[in-house]
């Protein structure tokens, strides 16, 4: 079985690229966010998912394991197979869709081409005990999750605020996370909208 690729790209398509090892050029189907990344005639590393049917063996290249082992996760929902997977995986980078799911956020699960609103809550309602253990912009998954769950207070009022102010429920819930990792638990509502609304704006 093939876990990594060192080589030099030969060729990138719309949906692949062709990775030249020791003359030996292999097609590896990849996220659109890899395959942006990735620069013809450049040297590069992939890691790799090999999947054997009984009428193929096709490759999935991911610029990192954490993205591979994204993708092999996301593929134990019913209904996510390859193509699906990388199409998430395309739409919301590993750290994003960690959000999403710790947020609970399906409108963002539901960008993806081909995943509706139902898939977009099977996909939350599977993996939130499954995730990786991420940390996503340096702000545990956890702590999101807490800040969304919270019924009232600064850190909830803060992110509906930024929510009502255009900012997708993930994105606020990790600002306003970071911002009361920073100013305490105690800060004020004012603080967390004007701490959260700097981190936004980076």
């Amino acid at each position: 079985m093939i876990g990594k690729l060192s080589g030099k790209v030969d060729e990138i398509a719309a949906d692949h690229a062709i990775v030249d090892v020791h003359g030996v050029g292999y097609v590896a189907y990849c996220p659109s966010r890899t395959l942006d990344q990735l620069t013809r005639g450049e040297a590069a590393v992939l890691f790799i998912e090999t999947v054997v049917r009984e009428d193929m063996i096709r490759l999935f290249g991911f610029l990192s394991g954490a993205e591979r082992d994204w993708f092999r996760l996301l593929q134990t929902v019913q209904g996510v197979g390859a193509k699906v997977a990388l199409a998430i995986l395309s739409t919301l980078p590993g750290d994003a869709l960690a959000q999403a799911i710790a947020m609970k956020d399906k409108a963002a699960v539901a960008r993806t081409p081909g995943v509706g609103p139902k898939l977009a809550e099977r996909l939350i309602s599977e993996l939130k005990d499954k995730a990786p253990a991420a940390i996503i912009s340096g702000v545990p998954a956890a702590a999101i999750a807490a800040i969304s769950r919270a019924p009232q207070g600064p850190a909830a009022e803060a992110v509906s605020a930024l929510v009502n102010l255009g900012y997708g429920q993930s994105e606020a819930g990790a600002a306003v996370a970071a911002a009361v990792g920073d100013l305490g638990s105690d800060a004020t509502l004012d603080k967390l909208i004007r701490d959260g609304l700097k981190r936004l704006a980076r």
